[in-house]
């Protein structure tokens, strides 16, 4: 019975990690995120909206 509760704590304390480290990645990219001015958000917005309609067009031609 010991041996089936350790596991079962090895397995918790991976999982509250992996919560852990999960949190730490989404907070980072959230930062790096909000760290673009309202411009710049626009024109990359303009630039990928520019890409896929170009994508599009070659598309319909083939």
């Amino acid at each position: 019975m010991a041996k089936t509760f350790a596991w079962w704590k090895l397995l918790g304390l991976a999982g509250v990690l992996g919560g852990v480290a999960t949190g730490a990645a989404i907070s980072r990219q959230e930062r790096v995120r909000r760290s673009y001015s309202a411009d710049e958000v626009r024109e990359r917005l303009h630039q990928r909206h520019a890409e896929i309609e170009d994508e599009d067009r070659r598309d319909d031609g083939a």
